[in-house]
């Protein structure tokens, strides 16, 4: 898995904004990130957010855990 940081900024109504999201880079359809984040205020605290994630998603992915997408959490049961 190859799992990648996207940071995207926004110009919605209310101004504009930050989103980030992480998802494999080898998705061909990247609707489903396994992680986001929106609403950031900047650039900055939008990577540093997603760059903290990705550290924690990584570590799941090299333990072995199957990584949920977004769509997916609310199916998963703990």
């Amino acid at each position: 898995m190859n799992l990648r940081v996207r940071v995207v900024r926004c110009a919605c109504t209310g101004g504009h904004h930050w989103y980030a999201d992480i998802d494999d880079a080898d998705d061909s359809q990247p609707d489903d990130p396994f992680w986001f984040v929106d609403g950031c205020p900047t650039q900055s605290r939008a990577l540093e957010t997603a760059c903290a994630q990705l550290q924690l998603l990584s570590g799941e992915a090299i333990s072995g855990r199957q990584l949920t997408r977004v769509q997916e959490a609310h199916l998963v049961h703990v």
